[in-house]
C-alpha cells in the first residue's frame, strides 16, 4: 500500500439511540465525543437512529401497509368525475 493516502481506521463505538445499544467496531469515521468501553478503554462514540438493533427488517417488526386503500382515496378525491 502506498503510504499517506488511506484514512485513519481506527476503532469506533456506534450508539443505537433508539435502541440504546452500543457496538464496538473499526471505522475512518471519527467524533469529538467519546465514551468509556467494557474493557477500560476510551473510544469515539458516533451515535446513529437507526442500526439492525432496531431496523424493522432485521427486528421482524414490519408494518403492513394498506396500498389498495390509499390508491382508492387518491382516486376518489383527485379522479375524473
Amino acid at each position: 500500500m502506498k503510504q499517506g493516502i488511506h484514512p485513519d481506521y481506527h476503532p469506533v463505538v456506534f450508539r443505537d439511540i433508539s435502541a440504546d445499544v452500543t457496538f464496538l467496531t473499526r471505522s475512518t469515521a471519527t467524533s469529538s465525543k467519546e465514551i468509556e468501553w467494557e474493557d477500560g478503554n476510551t473510544y469515539p462514540v458516533i451515535d446513529v437512529d437507526v442500526t439492525s438493533a432496531s431496523h424493522p427488517f432485521y427486528t421482524g417488526k414490519t408494518k403492513i401497509v394498506d396500498t389498495a386503500g390509499r390508491v382508492e382515496k387518491f382516486n376518489r378525491r383527485y379522479g375524473k368525475k
